[in-house]
This record gives C-alpha cells, sequence and structure tokens, in this order.
C-alpha cells in the first residue's frame, strides 16, 4: 500500500502541464479512481484488515491531494511566467487567460433530471412557499396534535409579535413540500396532476446522511379511477430512466398520516452493488422514496368527493437520489462548495 502511495507521487511531480495534472488526480482520487475502488473494495475484508487498510488508504489521499495541489501552484506559475510580457509591454498577440465557466451544480442537475422524467409522463410543476403554516404543513395533511414531527425539536418555528390569543395560525418552515399539493387542491377540480420540487427544513443533526435544509419533490396525482398500480408503474418507469433497467427495486409496506396504505421504495446499493457496505448498513438496500394513496380525510380538507376520487402521492428526496445515483456517501459535499468536488460533474 506504501509502495502504490509513492508511485502516485512520483507520477505527480514528473508531470510538466495542468492537463495532465487534472488527469493524474481523477486516475487517483475521482469519483471513479484508484482510492475510490480501492475503498469500496474494503467492506469484503475482515474487520481488523479493514481498519488498517481504511486508515492507510485516507493517509495516502490526503498525500496525493496536497502533492496535487503543490504541483498545480508549481505549474500555475510557470504558466504565468512564461506568458508574461515586458516591463511597460503588452502583447496582444497572446492568446487570452483561460477561466473557469460555471456549471450546474449536481444537486440541480439531479433535480432537472427528475422534473424532466415527470414532465414526460404529464405532470405539471407547481410551486409554494417555504415559509408556511401550521395548518398546511400538518393538518390538512391529516398529521394530528400529537405527531412527533410538530415539536420543535423537529420543526422550525417562525415567532411572530401576534398576541398569545390571536388567532393567527403559526408560521414555520415547511417540513416538506407537501402543503403545495393542498393548496393545489383548494383551487382545481380533479383531475390533478402535479409535482411540487423545493427546499424544505428539518431541525436536524448535520451528519453524512442527515441536513437542515434538502430539497424535494412531490408527486400528487387524482382522478376517477386511480389505483395503487398506476402509482406503481409510474414509480417504477422514474426509476428505470434514473438509474437503468437494470437496478434492482423493492417496495415495502409503511406508513405516512397523509396516504393509506403507504409504502417505501428501496433500491440496491449502488456502492456495494448489494454485498452490504455503510452506506446501506450491511443490507444491500436503500431507501429511496415514500408513496402512498392519498388517504380520504386529507380529500375532506379539499372538500373533494372521496366516493369518486381517488389519488396518489410520492415524496422524493434529491439529496437521497443524487447520492445513491453517483455513490456519494456524505451529504455533507453537495454543501461545501469544495470546487474539485463539483467539478467532476
Amino acid at each position: 500500500m506504501e509502495d502504490f502511495g509513492k508511485k502516485a507521487i512520483e507520477e505527480i511531480l514528473k508531470i510538466g502541464n495542468l492537463e495532465e495534472l487534472e488527469k493524474v488526480r481523477l486516475k487517483y482520487i475521482g469519483r471513479k479512481g484508484i482510492i475510490t475502488e480501492k475503498l469500496s473494495n474494503i467492506s469484503k475484508m475482515p474487520l481488523e484488515e479493514r481498519k488498517k487498510a481504511g486508515k492507510e488508504l485516507n493517509i495516502i489521499k490526503q498525500n496525493i491531494t496536497e502533492e496535487i495541489e503543490k504541483q498545480k501552484n508549481v505549474l500555475k506559475k510557470k504558466k504565468f511566467q512564461s506568458t508574461e510580457c515586458p516591463e511597460g509591454m503588452n502583447d496582444v498577440t497572446l492568446p487570452g487567460k483561460p477561466f473557469d465557466v460555471g456549471k450546474i451544480h449536481p444537486l440541480i442537475q439531479v433535480m432537472n433530471e427528475v422534473k424532466e422524467v415527470f414532465l414526460g409522463l404529464g405532470f405539471t410543476v407547481a410551486t409554494g412557499p417555504d415559509k408556511e403554516t401550521d395548518y398546511y404543513n400538518f393538518t390538512a395533511l391529516n398529521i394530528p396534535k400529537d405527531h412527533p414531527s410538530r415539536d420543535i425539536q423537529d420543526t422550525f418555528y417562525i415567532k411572530t409579535k401576534e398576541p398569545k390569543n390571536s388567532k393567527t395560525q403559526e408560521l414555520l418552515l415547511r417540513t416538506h413540500t407537501s402543503p403545495v399539493q393542498v393548496r393545489v387542491m383548494e383551487k382545481q377540480k380533479p383531475p390533478v396532476r402535479i409535482i411540487v420540487p423545493g427546499r424544505v427544513y428539518r431541525h436536524e443533526a448535520v451528519d453524512a446522511s442527515h441536513s437542515f435544509v434538502f430539497h424535494q419533490v412531490e408527486g400528487l396525482a387524482v382522478d376517477e379511477g386511480i389505483t395503487f398500480s398506476d402509482l406503481k408503474a409510474v414509480l417504477e418507469i422514474f426509476v428505470k430512466k434514473v438509474f437503468g433497467k437494470d437496478v434492482p427495486t423493492r417496495f415495502r409496506p409503511s406508513y405516512f398520516p397523509f396516504t393509506e396504505p403507504s409504502a417505501e421504495i428501496d433500491i440496491q446499493c449502488q456502492i456495494c452493488r448489494g454485498s452490504g457496505c455503510s452506506v446501506c448498513k450491511q443490507t444491500g438496500w436503500v431507501e429511496l422514496l415514500g408513496c402512498g394513496m392519498v388517504n380520504p380525510k386529507v380529500f375532506e380538507f379539499v372538500k373533494y368527493d372521496t366516493g369518486k376520487y381517488t389519488g396518489y402521492a410520492f415524496g422524493i428526496g434529491i439529496e437521497r437520489i443524487a447520492m445513491v445515483k453517483y455513490r456519494i456517501n456524505d451529504m455533507r459535499l453537495f454543501y461545501e462548495n469544495d470546487l474539485e468536488f463539483l467539478k467532476q460533474f
């Protein structure tokens, strides 16, 4: 392992231009590089060997990263000096200095891809406010007063100057984009077929798989004769469009106050390919989204005829999709603005 690290650094030191240096960077520490491949194979080792190998690989990765940065600075300085004009002169025949062109953030790329899939299936995009009322965020979605999600440990509430006995609705930052579904149904009679992309906020401790702000795409379809089979078919098309036709998936029964029956979709872990790793908690599966048939109690809030109309709803976490799709094991990478990470997309 040590010889591998020395060989990589020797290769870096021999490079004479920035283009070749970038190729070597991708070769060793890129998203599909040698280090990433070796780290993914560690899960197959016995526990003690796994600890030792993981520590060694992380040290090698850090050394390679530092050496690449040093070499990059050296090469940039040489390039500047080679094109510098004598004092007091401007050589207009020299090519302009290159500059980085901005790229679309990977989360927005995934958001756009998800939207395109559902727009192609006949859905339209709806939007709503990030600042919501208790009624739209909880009550109208059949979330009871004693539900844990209403606690200040889970929801960001907004203080107002209204007197305590005021009937003004309590304000909060929406915990999901589902309130927009209620707002749309209040104004529009069936058929309804919408997706709702946007930011959501939850009182979460930040770690590799959680953040206090993240992105969702909610979906809703309401009409006469809609069944769970329709929901299953739409979501299977979505998974195949985004991840490919051969990725195994499974439906599991679940519970959500606003859908009944409810389910969750799991997808085979794309990091270990189902063999078990820390990302999938050794199960070989990663939870992808929640879904179900709209609870008739939600229809009662918007005055839909529950004897005539049925519908389904689903909620997709964009960060979760991006992590599975690009085989990223830490959500925080999306928010650290590390250009070396973002340039890979």
